[in-house]
């Protein structure tokens, strides 16, 4: 379980008649209902399977596929709680070992080994051999491997995640879960038919604060959710991502291009920037929906507990400061973007993100009662004027965890020991892909997307059919 260093702590308001009034059947709240059975009521999902179950004891062997920034300095190093001196990372004892490690790139394998074997003796872990691979499928051949750690390249997310749930394993696969949304559905199919775990790799969906929101909006205690808000701003005056090293290593010689490109259409030749700093380039990923917004919407989906896709999709977007400053070769992505999301429920979001300016919007959650209000660790619901004899204004603070990424990878171990359900579940994931998704599509075509959940189709406001983006939909992909 996550270590707390301090209990939650609920401010507490003077008494009044509200406490009457909530118990009366008023406060039943109807309209809440009908939300809830709206949500419920979405055809998208299958009947899930049996996965494995595992003693609180047992210890799980963990592979890693894709070692570079990510998947190196968080999967591996948090994974194996070991800083590259092999000193303790952090105070959660998993009872896992890194047993095998893959990567396209030689020199990139050779780091994980050293540090994953290095681990292994200097603990006196046991006598078993780390090996290393080229080949994820050969990784996933091996029978002791309980748990893989994708931290691969936006577009190899889903053939990766597809084949180790089919070959038995549990997965953590690194945000956005696909490149395009139909690999998406893919993996949600395959979840719900093998029954792994999956958790997809965003360490704010293991944040207290956004579950303490859940709890209150599940109790009815804002009414109907109508509107939220959250954002990643960001100012990189020498261009995001642009801080990735060139490692002058990686050659034609020392890592598989072709194999790296995969499912791309557009496939230039070698090129190291690509390599290194493919965030910034479309055919490879969504950018900053993809990448910084990703954290944002997949806990705000937590917190106003949905569970239903969006219906619509409106996005807008540029990168015009970018060209500017540093040319319009430097990237196909935009440097500023906003998105509006409308669910089946009357729900409403909005999600902002910037490279170019760091000036966010308020994390809030508005409901027809009450509105919540979101601190560092904290959450503070607060009544709407016109229900304040109805309504408890609610104080709670010192919430933990707070952003962590090992509490996160902690909380996918005890699920699969535990056969619970993940904090970045299949479900809540494929809903943030959704929105993902339809706003990369949205902002492409130029129209608003709508989503057709029964047969996962797109289709305009006036009914005209979209082709769901995918490789080859456009020049850039």
């Amino acid at each position: 379980m996550p270590h707390l260093k301090k209990e939650p702590q609920k401010v507490s308001v003077p008494d009044s008649r509200r406490d009457f009034i909530k118990k009366s059947a008023f406060a039943a709240g109807a309209l809440v209902a009908s939300v809830k059975s709206s949500a419920a009521a979405t055809t998208y999902s299958k009947a899930p399977a049996k996965g494995s179950v595992l003693g609180a004891n047992d210890r799980l062997n963990v592979g890693f596929i894709g070692v570079g920034g990510q998947g190196f300095g968080a999967h591996v190093k948090n994974v194996t709680n070991a800083e590259t001196d092999f000193s303790t990372r952090h105070t959660y004892d998993y009872n896992v070992v890194g047993m095998a490690a893959c990567d396209l790139y030689s020199g990139r394998r050779e780091r994980a080994f050293a540090h994953i074997d290095g681990v292994r003796q200097s603990r006196n872990l046991g006598d078993y051999t780390v090996k290393t691979y080229q080949d994820h499928r050969k990784l996933l051949d091996d029978k002791d491997i309980d748990v893989i750690f994708i931290g691969a390249v936006d577009h190899w997310h889903a053939r990766i995640a597809i084949d180790a749930m089919r070959a038995g394993k549990h997965v953590y696969c690194e945000k956005p879960m696909t490149r395009y949304l139909g690999e998406a559905f893919q993996i949600y199919d395959v979840v719900k038919e093998t029954g792994m775990k999956f958790q997809i790799g965003s360490q704010y969906c293991t944040e207290a604060k956004w579950h303490k929101a859940a709890e209150l909006v599940r109790a009815g205690k804002i009414g109907a959710a109508t509107f939220a808000q959250n954002s990643y701003m960001r100012n990189s005056p020498d261009g995001e991502w642009n801080y990735y090293r060139l490692e002058e290593g990686v050659t034609p010689e020392t890592m598989d291009w072709d194999h790296w490109l995969g499912s791309v259409h557009n496939r230039p030749s070698f090129n190291r920037e690509h390599y290194h700093r493919w965030r910034k380039y479309l055919p490879y990923c969504a950018g900053i929906l993809g990448d910084l917004l990703a954290h944002m919407i997949h806990p705000l989906i937590i917190a106003a507990d949905v569970h239903e896709l969006p219906k619509r999709v409106v996005c807008i977007g540029n990168k015009k400061v970018t060209d500017a400053t540093l040319g319009p070769e430097d990237r196909s992505v935009n440097d500023n973007t906003q998105l509006l999301v409308e669910f089946p429920s009357g729900l409403c979001m909005m999600i902002a993100g910037s490279t170019v300016n760091e000036q966010g919007v308020s994390q809030v959650i508005r409901g027809s009662e009450a509105t919540l209000y979101f601190g560092g660790g904290s959450v503070e619901l607060r009544p709407e004027r016109p229900f304040a004899d109805l309504v408890d204004q609610e104080i709670y603070e010192n919430l933990e965890p707070g952003v962590s990424g090992p509490a996160h990878v902690d909380n996918l171990f005890n699920a699969i020991r535990t056969d619970g359900t993940t904090n970045g579940n299949i479900d809540v994931a494929i809903i943030a892909q959704s929105i993902i998704s339809m706003a990369e599509a949205s902002d492409r075509f130029g129209e608003a997307i709508f989503l057709n959940p029964e047969d996962r189709t797109f289709h305009t406001g006036r009914g005209f059919n979209v082709p769901m983006p995918t490789y080859g939909t456009f020049e850039l992909s």
